[in-house]
Order: C-alpha cells, then structure tokens, then sequence
C-alpha cells in the first residue's frame, strides 16, 4: 500500500487538513514528517509526500525562501529526482519553487492583499498525479488562501510548460472561461497549478483539501486526492 507523508515546518498550518483527508477521509496510511529530519526513511516510487500550506517560517523574505533550506528538504529533492510523488499546496507550492523541483516562482497578487475565497479552475490536463480523473469540461470550485499566489516565469519557461502539457490548472469563471477578470491573483497565463516534465511532482495554489467533504459544503477538491489514489495504483500497481 502507499505511504503518504505530510512535511510540517514551523507555520505550517494545513498540515492537520491533510492528515485528516488522507487518514480519515480516505484511510490512507500517513504521517506527519518534522521538517528537521534529514532522511525520508521507507519512501519510495510509488509513495506520496504532502508539503502544504501555511507560512513556514513566517514567511520571511520570500515565501518558502527558508523552509527550502530545512533538512528534510535535500532528502525530498533525491524522492523526488528518483521518481516519489511531491504535491505542494499553497505554501508548499511556494516551496516547490523555490528548492528548484517546480519552474518560475510564486509573488505577491497583483492587488497586494491577502485572498480567501472560492475560485473555479479549468483542468488543461489528465495527464498529471492530480487531474488523471477529472473532466476538461468542467469548473471545480476550490478555495483559495494566501497573499503570494500570482505564478511568474518567463517567456521560454512559459512556453515549455505549454509545450510540455505541465500546467494543470488555470483560474476561470465558472463558464470556464479564461481571462483577466477571472484572474484572480494576476498570475502568467491564469495558471494556478503545473506540474514538473517528470510529472511526479505537482504544486498548485488552491486547497483542494479545504473542499473533500460534504460537512463543507464542496467535494470538488476529493476529485483531486482520488485522481492521486488511480494514478499511483495504475502507474505501479499499488494499493494507493
């Protein structure tokens, strides 16, 4: 069966979120990971490791900017560079960029104020860990949460993760259409989530496990952790 890990640092506030989805939502087998540890030991291809949201460290100096350099992250960058999934949320996604292991960067939203609320994202591919079930024509309302959500890269880097099919998500309205009213944080391209060459690795802004019950009132974002369960079970035949 696979083993799923959820990264804390200090500010990490969504890891509880996490570990309730996958434990008592979907009964998987997880455990929280304390940032100082240097090794990820008995994780391997076929496992999963949660980095999520919050302000790790307070979010001093850029967003992420020091939790990239926290112990556990050199063993991360190894699961990951052999093949282990990595999703990164809000937070986490911000710290995906930063350690290298996902493209461009996240920066403050266009307006420079902090945003909580529900958005809908267009799926722009199955073919990642997290959309492998999803609809292309449908918009899933997901909530958002932060202050630095606005993904930046440049030209060449843009165009890559086009050709390469690795953005996941982009913001739309709930016609699903894309344009700059339904972008909400200002990012390049309205991505709010994109995935590395590989793709075993996946960060996106919005939280999905904000919306995986039907007490929130939103089970959208249970279609994301159940995308996760069939890819790995069909990419390595594994219990997921």
């Amino acid at each position: 069966m696979a083993k799923y890990g959820v990264i804390v640092f200090p500010g990490s506030n969504c890891d509880d979120d996490l570990i309730h989805v996958l434990g008592s939502v979907f009964g998987k087998r997880v455990e929280k990971i304390w940032h100082k540890e240097s090794q990820l030991p008995n994780y391997g291809v076929g496992d999963c490791i949660f980095i999520p949201g919050g302000f790790s460290y307070g979010d001093y100096l850029r967003c992420g900017a020091i939790a990239r350099f926290s112990p556990v992250m050199n063993d991360l960058i190894r699961f990951a560079n052999e093949g282990g999934y990595v999703i990164g949320i809000c937070n986490g996604f911000q710290i995906l960029c930063e350690a290298g292991l996902l493209p461009g960067q996240l920066l403050p939203n266009h307006k420079l104020k902090f945003m909580c609320k529900n958005v809908f994202l267009k799926t722009e591919t199955k073919n990642s860990p997290i959309s492998s079930l999803l609809d292309l024509g449908t918009a899933y309302k997901i909530p958002i949460a932060h202050a630095d959500g606005r993904y930046y890269a440049d030209q060449n880097t843009l165009t890559r993760l086009v050709e390469n099919d690795q953005i996941i998500f982009k913001y739309c309205d709930q016609n699903l259409q894309i344009n700059d009213d339904s972008n909400v944080n200002g990012s390049c391209l309205n991505i709010a989530g994109i995935c590395n060459e590989n793709r075993n690795v996946c960060g996106m802004m919005p939280h999905p496990e904000r919306a995986s019950e039907a007490v929130l009132g939103n089970e959208d974002g249970r279609l994301l952790f159940e995308s996760l369960f069939a890819y790995i079970k069909e990419h390595h035949f594994l219990i997921a």
